[in-house]
């Protein structure tokens, strides 16, 4: 029996932006809504249900579920776009071979982003082993902008999800929850007041004053 945990693939996105983020997400299921998120939840709930869409040789795929059993991950992809295409391969909602073209919906300007790309790449490498079959690249849409931005699935991308997917793995089955580094990624974060990344630091550094403080007053005791 395998009781392997697999992980929500989503969370990738979540580890590459901070990983004591994704260690209070996994291990102490903190959660607050800020403008941001809320923002990004609404415009996904207004364009996503879970259907399928059919044009000729043509087929959309909505919120279809994916999972790897190699990197242990589960999800959802928010489009699939199945094209016919002759070397393809086959998949349930296709009577003929398909080239799948894996797009990501994002909130907000079109914008580079890592975390967003490895969250892509994840789901086409979740893709290509489900149906076996490449992927060379997928899209990140920006819904407020109405724009796409072409993801080129590449090597360097692959080893950077692989290595995403090791470390959100490690964090849960050690049940981690990394320290803080305060950035300018803390300011908009709907974790920071449950974080206080701030204040780790300054209990560091007060402690390293004390001790700072009790060194000097040993070497001022030798003197006397």
């Amino acid at each position: 029996m395998n009781d392997a945990e697999y992980l929500p693939l989503s969370w990738l996105s979540q580890v590459c932006y901070c990983p004591r983020r994704a260690g209070l997400l996994l291990n102490e299921r903190l959660w607050e809504e800020n403008a941001d998120t809320a923002k990004g939840r609404a415009e996904h709930e207004r364009v996503h249900t879970q259907r399928v869409e059919r044009r000729g040789d043509h087929i959309k795929l909505f919120e279809f579920t994916v999972f790897s059993d190699q990197y242990q991950l589960i999800g959802k992809c928010d489009c699939i776009e199945a094209v016919r295409d002759a070397a393809g391969c086959q998949i349930p909602a296709a009577e003929f071979p398909v080239k799948l073209y894996p797009v990501e919906y994002k909130h907000g300007s079109v914008r580079e982003e890592e975390e967003y790309q490895i969250q892509l790449c994840a789901q086409a490498m979740c893709l290509e082993e489900m149906f076996h079959t490449d992927i060379p690249e997928g899209s990140i849409f920006f819904i407020s902008s109405h724009r796409r931005m072409p993801v080129s699935l590449d090597d360097t991308l692959r080893a950077k999800t692989r290595k995403a997917a090791e470390t959100l793995h490690r964090i849960r089955q050690e049940l981690l929850v990394p320290q803080a580094e305060y950035c300018a990624k803390c300011k908009r974060c709907s974790l920071r007041e449950l974080c206080m990344p701030k204040v780790r630091a300054s209990a560091r550094n007060y402690c390293r004053a004390l001790e700072r403080e009790a060194v000097g007053q040993a070497d001022l005791e030798e003197l006397l």
